[in-house]
């Protein structure tokens, strides 16, 4: 079941009289007699009978209360672990390419010895270095194998500089620095362009939540909303189309800021007011227009209400209190170029006083004594 607190429509610190006053709204608001062409209109109304036995009794919604806090601290530490992980692993990747790098420049410190040392003496080639670091790891590791590619390129680029820079150094140009670039110093871009990764992003502090409350003239008109934070912040943002009752806005950076972690966000769930003339059914807008015995018998032009102004509407001859009109795309905007429909459910009423003229027809009616 999706959140009860949502499908009633309460704040979730909502006293027991809000609770059952929602409860009685929205079930004559979707009950089944009164949306007889809706196929899904008793599944809402045992989704709101669901909620408000939930929340009606103190033990189960502070179990559920307690199971929902439980849930959301569970994600957070979630996303903290992953996070922690993903910079474990990085800073081990760190060390690796460090250790890699102090090897190589061994490697090349004891091929230049033996250099001074003994003119014919065979020195270590740059493969010869890959192969002894990484050896018969090469085979079986991804990592270490793109790695070893990596320093076998670089270092095939560097012998293929080096004619050009002992030319150089047989004309006499330069000096020992002029010398060709160092073998490990190939290597060490080599491995270290491949090893680098960006730096892991820092933990975000968690999401926090909010609710709006908002009419439906408000999403129609898609005004600014304004949301009082606890830390005494004030939030602004502007209602779009595909939003609607119970919809979930979420503000990128807006949550808790702590100390070296990335702010969290904020999620503001939207409300409709509840004594709004107005409900929503997804983007469908909901009204009432009561009408006379008379009218609804013999039928009639209308005006009706909505969150926008009037509507002038025709009532059908027979129309009784299961009777729905409708008007299409009178409703919100549903963020794919649609728009939803203004329902207008037809409640007949009687007059103030009772009618000597009407009470004697619906006697003769039942007593079966036409005129």
């Amino acid at each position: 079941m999706r959140d009860p607190y949502s499908i009633l429509g309460v704040k979730r610190d909502a006293r027991h009289e809000e609770i059952k006053a929602a409860w009685r709204t929205k079930a004559k608001t979707v009950h089944p007699d009164a949306n007889r062409d809706d196929p899904d209109a008793s599944a809402r109304f045992a989704e709101i009978g669901q909620a408000y036995d939930l929340l009606k009794d103190p033990k189960k919604r502070d179990l559920y209360d307690q199971a929902r806090k439980a849930a959301e601290k569970k994600q957070r530490d979630q996303t903290i672990m992953q996070q922690r992980e993903a910079a474990r692993e990085a800073a081990e990747r760190a060390r690796a390419a460090e250790k890699l790098m102090e090897e190589l420049a061994r490697a090349d410190a004891r091929n230049r010895t033996q250099t001074g040392q003994k003119t014919d003496a065979r020195t270590e080639s740059a493969e010869d270095i890959v192969e002894r670091i990484f050896g018969a790891e090469a085979q079986n590791d991804p990592k270490v194998q793109q790695a070893a590619e990596a320093a076998k390129a670089a270092a095939s680029a560097a012998r293929a500089d080096a004619p050009a820079a002992g030319e150089a150094a047989q004309s006499g140009a330069g000096d020992d620095r002029a010398a060709p670039v160092s073998l490990a110093a190939n290597l060490f871009s080599a491995l270290v362009r491949r090893f680098r990764t960006p730096q892991p992003a820092p933990e975000k502090a968690p999401d926090i939540t909010a609710e709006a409350i908002v009419t439906v003239a408000d999403l129609l008109e898609q005004k600014w909303i304004t949301v009082s934070l606890a830390d005494e912040r004030e939030v602004r943002f502007q209602l779009e189309a595909g939003m609607t009752d119970g919809h979930v806005v979420r503000l990128k950076g807006q949550g808790l800021k702590l100390p070296n972690m990335a702010r969290g966000d904020l999620a503001v769930t939207l409300l409709t007011a509840r004594e709004d003339a107005f409900s929503l059914r997804g983007f469908d807008i909901h009204t009432t227009l009561p009408i006379s015995l008379s009218d609804a018998v013999l039928g009639c032009e209308a005006k009706v209400k909505t969150p926008l102004g009037e509507e002038n509407i025709t009532i059908p001859a027979w129309s009784g209190s299961d009777r729905a009109l409708r008007i299409a795309g009178k409703g919100l905007a549903d963020g794919n170029g649609g728009s939803g429909d203004l329902v207008i459910e037809l409640r007949i009423v009687l007059h103030e006083k009772p009618d000597e003229k009407v009470t004697d027809l619906m006697r003769h009616m039942r007593e079966g004594l036409y005129l």
